[in-house]
């Protein structure tokens, strides 16, 4: 173990070895010196004879469990090939070697100071760029001039995180108020980097300047660079309070940061409001900030959540791109987006709708174009002539970065060391403070000169006023030295004041000259007093951090570019935009879905021949067919007794010949699943129980409730053997009667209280007994126990020879589930089995139609009416004729 640890030292020792002229290896004087070992060298590094650590017990102890790490240590220092190794516990090095380095992380790399908004490497960037004298109104220097000025100065670290940070600072689409001004390729919005340092170049903008303002004249703390050899600031004096200004992000040791840029002249009304009435909460604050003022546009949502962020330090703002509807000269609309969400990859927003498209997840867009220019972005969504607009914009909202979380977490440096979460107020307060500070600092540097001014002045005039005795007493001294000693005895001056009256020139002695230094000496003195009286009074100095910042905001202020929505985000509803009409779903056996209008369906006599429902491949037939409203939840029960939810509106509308789409698309089936029922949830939310009935005739009963949620993976609604398969599932209340009939035309009826209510995992019980095993169940239906609706149900088979009748539910006596049925049907060659039955109301269905569907696509519609009534054992009349002598009736549904 301890080799395995050791090894990096090792390695690292090998590589710093140097030749010396002799060509004998020695060690790197770096290497030199006291070393701490956080685990104990090989034994055989370890000079001395009276070894204390027994590497071998402890090594058995190791692997037989019992010992530990910390019991590989030595206890006393030893002369090793790396020097002087002194004895560590692992755990106390590790522990204080990690909070050094997370506290450097923190203080010296990742987080900004809340004072002036900047983390150390921003800092050092502006301070390098403002000592070479590269200000706004300089001309453009080389970025790697600057980059050098930083590195061998103030930033031992990597160019490269130098360079990048200088080119954050000089994107407009990253900084809200650009701190650099940059010349040539400083990357994109699509992530594009920039040029090569040697290509760019840079210079400071006007407001980076009021950063470092009056940073001469005391205004903030100096501290050695790495190497001594030159002083940097702790701070800038921060005219501006940038920490909210442009943000801020990083990620330091166990804590990170996330602060959003703002609007400059929102910020000074803000920081004035709260100067002139300290305690003013941040509601009141909110009145002048209205919220984060991203470089990039967009619209941010719900007050509520910029409230929490700005009182807590800490929320969620939702952020979208600014899109919208517009109708192009051929009549087709097109969405177009002008402004994304901050910090979003352009190109990747675009290459996720393109991918979005291409997967079929979003349906409706024909183009998509990138159209941006140096005027700002434009990306181009086209749409297909009988698409939703809105629809898809939500899509797009939905399921792209078009919109997105601003994560807040205002965690900022406060007094340069303690970082600390920090609410909108608290950060103004900060400023404040700061700001007060440099204005003290920088009237009493500004006092400190003017009473040295005057104090020389006050001393040229005892000179001016005494010329005479002064030039006698200077031409009797026997030197300069002498002569300083005899004016500041006989005028009692300082050495100062002396010093400047044996520097004074013979023009000083001109009328006009004597009156400057008057004048001068009068306008210090003025001085003087106004700035004793600042450093007197705290209203005085607010006042001029007031007056500062208002002609800041005058001269750099700019309108908000992020729109500000007070309610959450409002989502288009595809229910306002798709019409809540009456639709006919078609499925084929391949799986094949589409929604269309009935009324494709026109009505035809009995016997006719219909017109082509959709248009399927040779071995494909429909095989599912039912109506429902647009806006429905759908229940979808699958063969294998799974089922899904899923919207009317989500099924893709198509013209009556279409082939549709896979249902794989909509529903997470598994291999040769199918689905075999379709509930819309409205029309059964009353009712208390599903009943279900398998193929193999087995039936079952569960609660509605068990069904209120369904996830989009589905949920089991019955457990279902190999040989067997789920075809219905209806809606009871618990006293019903249920008809079941099979292919070969057998029908029993019984009570639903027979079947006992179970779980959704059970398998359930036998409901009719089949003859032949080639038999099966066609058709379930539910017949509520009443006498007099009774008396109305009727049974519709029909067969897939295309034959049809209707018999009086009457006729169908209650018996105990279970057993083999009555006949219902003459089943004959010419019949063909029975391949579909319901159990209808016959009032009720006497003004709706029925649709029957072949297995070629062969589509007829109806009446009720068309249908003969007639005994159990018949065989009906024909109501369909096939163009070909193969094809066969599929399914059938009503309208």
């Amino acid at each position: 173990m301890h080799k395995k640890i050791l090894k990096p030292f090792l390695s690292k020792a090998s590589k710093d070895k140097k030749k010396n002229k002799a060509g004998k290896t020695r060690l790197n004087p770096r290497l030199s010196g006291e070393l701490k070992a956080v685990t104990p060298p090989e034994p055989s590094l370890i000079k001395g004879k009276n070894e204390t650590v027994a590497l071998k017990n402890a090594e058995s102890e190791a692997k037989n469990g019992t010992g530990s790490i910390a019991n590989l240590t030595v206890t006393k220092k030893e002369k090793t090939f790396y020097g002087i190794v002194e004895p560590q516990p692992i755990n106390d090095e590790m522990r204080k070697s990690y909070l050094d380095y997370a506290m450097s992380v923190i203080v010296s790399r990742a987080l900004p100071d809340v004072r002036d908004g900047l983390k150390p490497v921003h800092r050092r960037i502006l301070y390098a760029m403002w000592n070479v004298g590269l200000r706004a109104n300089a001309r453009f220097r080389k970025s790697a001039t600057v980059v050098g000025e930083v590195l061998g100065k103030y930033h031992p670290h990597g160019d490269t995180a130098v360079y990048d940070s200088m080119v954050r600072m000089a994107q407009d689409f990253s900084m809200r108020y650009q701190l650099v001004r940059g010349q040539g390729n400083f990357g994109s919005m699509d992530g594009d980097r920039a040029a090569a340092m040697r290509y760019t170049e840079a210079k400071l903008s006007a407001i980076a300047e009021e950063l470092l303002f009056d940073i001469e004249k005391n205004t903030v703390n100096f501290i050695p660079n790495f190497d001594g050899s030159h002083q940097e600031p702790l701070v800038m004096p921060a005219k501006l309070p940038n920490l909210l200004l442009n943000g801020a992000m990083g990620i330091a040791v166990g804590m990170a940061t996330n602060i959003p840029p703002h609007n400059l002249k929102e910020l000074i009304n803000a920081i004035s409001h709260l100067i002139s009435n300290p305690e003013a909460t941040v509601e009141d604050l909110m009145q002048f900030v209205k919220g984060p003022d991203f470089p990039t546009g967009g619209v941010i949502y719900n007050q509520k959540d910029i409230l929490q962020a700005y009182a807590t330090g800490k929320g969620g703002i939702v952020m979208r791109g600014v899109a919208e509807v517009v109708e192009n000269k051929n009549g087709l609309f097109q969405i177009i987006i002008s402004q994304i969400p901050y910090q979003i990859n352009k190109s990747t927003l675009v290459e996720k709708i393109a991918e979005l498209v291409k997967d079929k997840k979003i349906e409706g867009i024909k183009d998509l174009r990138d159209e941006s220019d140096k005027d700002g972005v434009r990306i181009a969504v086209d749409l297909k002539k009988d698409a939703y607009p809105k629809k898809i914009l939500n899509s797009l909202f939905k399921m792209t970065q078009l919109q997105e979380t601003f994560h807040v977490n205002m965690l900022a440096l406060v007094d340069g060391i303690q970082p600390k979460v920090l609410t909108l107020k608290m950060v103004l307060e900060e400023y404040i403070k700061h700001r007060a500070e440099v204005v003290k600092r920088r009237t009493q540097f500004d006092l400190d000169k003017a009473l040295e001014r005057a104090h020389i002045l006050e001393g040229l005039m005892i000179a001016l006023n005494n010329i005479d005795a002064v030039i006698k007493i200077i031409k009797a001294s026997r030197d300069k030295e002498a002569a300083k000693v005899n004016l500041m005895k006989k005028f009692k001056l300082s050495e100062r004041q002396t010093i400047a009256i044996l520097d004074m020139k013979l023009s000083t002695l001109a009328n006009l000259e004597r009156l400057k230094i008057e004048n001068e000496l009068k306008e210090k003195r003025v001085l003087i007093k106004e700035l004793e009286s600042i450093l007197k009074s705290t209203f005085k100095i607010k006042d001029i951090i007031k007056k500062e910042i208002n002609d800041l905001a005058e001269k750099f202020g700019d309108d908000r570019r992020t729109k500000v929505i007070a309610h959450g985000v409002k989502e288009f509803l595809t229910e306002d935009l798709v019409p809540n009409e009456e639709a006919v779903v078609m499925m084929t056996r391949d799986g094949y879905i589409k929604r269309t209008a009935p009324d494709t369906f026109k009505v035809q006599g009995r016997g006719g021949k219909g017109v082509i429902g959709l248009t399927t491949k040779e071995e494909d037939m429909v095989e599912f067919m039912f109506t429902t409203l647009t806006h429905n939840d759908l229940l979808f029960f699958t063969t294998k007794g799974r089922v899904f939810q899923l919207k009317a509106y989500e099924i893709p509308q198509a013209t009556r010949t279409a082939k549709g789409m896979p249902i794989v698309n909509f529903l997470q089936l598994a291999g040769g699943e199918k689905i075999t029922s379709v509930l819309p949830l409205d029309k059964i939310a009353k009712s208390k129980y599903l009943f279900f009935a398998t193929e193999k005739g087995l039936v079952k009963k569960v609660e509605i409730d068990a069904f209120s949620n369904v996830r989009r993976s589905g949920l089991i609604a019955i457990k279902i053997r190999e040989d067997d398969s789920l075809i219905w599932a209806k809606p009871t209340d618990g006293n019903d009667h249920i008809e079941l009939v099979t292919a070969h035309g057998q029908a029993i009826r019984f009570k639903e209280s027979d079947v006992r209510d179970m779980g959704r995992n059970a398998a359930g019980v036998r409901g009719i007994r089949l003859k032949k095993k080639d038999d099966t169940v066609v058709g379930m239906g539910v017949i509520k126990n009443d006498k007099e609706k009774i008396k109305k149900y009727q049974l519709l088979a029909i067969s897939e020879h295309g034959f049809g009748k209707r018999t009086p539910i009457g006729l169908y006596k209650v018996h105990g589930r279970g057993g083999f049925g009555i006949k219902t049907a003459k089943i004959t060659s010419k019949t063909g089995k029975l391949i579909s039955a319901f159990v209808v109301n016959a009032e009720i269905m006497a003004d709706k139609d029925m649709i029957i569907i072949s297995e070629k696509g062969q589509v007829i519609r109806l009446t009720f009416k068309t249908v003969s009534q007639s005994g159990r054992d018949t065989q009906g009349v024909r109501l369909m004729r096939f163009k070909e002598d193969s094809d066969k009736v599929a399914c059938v549904t009503w309208v």
